[in-house]
């Protein structure tokens, strides 16, 4: 068993260490609410840059499909400019839609209404 001595040993505790156990728990209360205050900001601000972000990835959306559009009629007109830079094709356009023809060539015109009597 223990041996209990009737001489206690002074205490070296003074009102001090009584003070530093309050300024302990004023200086956790500073830091919670610091810590409150942080991730308050913290969530506000993830929350309203997760909006912005939303619109914005709907807007490249949007301008990603415009530029594909885009890109595609450029690439139409680039296939025209490629045929009307031959001669050929500019030559079956004149016969096609002002009636001109190279000279010696005898034109054939098949009308509708005799085609579908074979």
């Amino acid at each position: 068993m223990r041996e209990v001595s009737t001489n206690p040993k002074p205490s070296n505790k003074t009102s001090s260490s009584g003070n530093g156990s309050a300024f302990a728990k004023r200086r956790l209360r500073i830091w919670m609410g610091f810590m409150v205050l942080f991730l308050s900001w913290a969530g506000y601000t993830f929350i309203s840059q997760a909006g912005e972000i939303g619109s914005k990835s709907q807007e490249l959306a949007e301008r990603q499909a415009a530029k594909a559009a885009s890109e595609q009629s450029l690439n139409q007109l680039k296939y025209e400019i490629d045929r009307l830079n031959d001669p050929e094709y500019i030559g079956q356009i004149a016969m096609k839609k002002y009636g001109l023809y190279k000279p010696g060539e005898i034109p054939v015109r098949v009308s509708e209404s005799e085609a579908g009597n074979d």
